[in-house]
């Protein structure tokens, strides 16, 4: 029987990477987003279901869930991918966009996560993959916001593994380096206030150099390709990178004290 994967996101980037890669492996896609009649790749056939889904919207993540395994009988693995970058300084963002930040990233991953633990729990199996971040193991300036809810991810997803595996469940943390996506496009909402004149600086210098850091980047697909690895793999392996410079920079954060890492990621951004 064919096994069946819930995207989160899957209108670009990782997301519709993963969901070409795994219908090209043959196994049934449940393809989510807020805006499927907007999506002209991913078609519906008898391996590929569109469906609406919001993480900020506690129906449709039902929805979605219920129109899935009336489709192909059965979930066997969810990725939760949606998400977005908020980058700024902390004074620069109003309350709501804070909120919108921690509800999308990690929020929302908890309400789909939970969601669809019943339909595991009765089944005694199931994968979860969490797309997480370099982002979730180093911070780069002005993103307090970001990695906040990267690193919550971590460590939800760390916790979560105990209680997963009662049933028989397990939950993958997949960490990506930089990626050839929209996300340093449509998918930053950078915040600045210029009458904060003491951040102007900083501001200026990180944008300049943000550039730079995707000048090397993956292509999704090569995100895809590991979470395909971390969901077929078969073994209990918790957290894996995606990218060649995912691996240099998380084997650097661990094999270096604060001091030293903070004072080079100041000198690559020149502060």
């Amino acid at each position: 029987m064919k096994k069946t994967i819930l995207i989160t996101g899957a209108s670009s980037g990782i997301g519709k990477a993963t969901a070409k890669f795994f219908n090209e492996k043959d196994w049934n896609v449940i393809a989510t987003m807020r805006n499927p009649d907007n999506e002209k790749e991913l078609i519906n056939s008898e391996d590929i279901l569109l469906v609406k889904l919001d993480v900020l919207d506690l129906n449709s993540i039902q929805d979605a869930i219920k129109a899935g395994i009336q489709q192909f009988g059965k979930i066997d693995v969810l990725l939760n991918n949606a998400g977005y970058g908020a980058f700024g300084a902390l004074e620069a963002f109003a309350r709501e966009h804070i909120i919108r930040q921690f509800n999308t990233n990690v929020i929302g991953l908890l309400d789909v996560t939970r969601a669809i633990l019943p339909h595991f729990r009765s089944n005694k199996g199931g994968v979860i993959v969490n797309v997480s971040s370099i982002g979730g193991k180093m911070t780069f300036p002005l993103g307090a916001l970001y990695h906040g809810t990267k690193f919550a991810v971590e460590g939800i997803s760390e916790a979560l593994s105990y209680e997963l595996e009662q049933f028989g469940a397990r939950i993958k943390i997949v960490e990506p380096g930089a990626i050839a996506t929209d996300f340093a496009g449509r998918s930053i909402d950078f915040s600045n206030d210029e009458t904060l004149t003491e951040y102007q600086g900083i501001v200026g210098k990180v944008s300049e150099g943000m550039p730079a850091f995707f000048e090397n980047a993956s292509p999704a697909s090569v995100v895809a390709e590991v979470i395909y690895n971390a969901v077929t793999d078969g073994t209990s392996q918790l957290r894996y990178t995606a990218g060649e410079d995912a691996k240099a920079i998380i084997a650097q954060r661990q094999g270096t004290d604060d001091e030293t890492f903070l004072s080079g990621i100041k000198t690559l951004f020149k502060l």
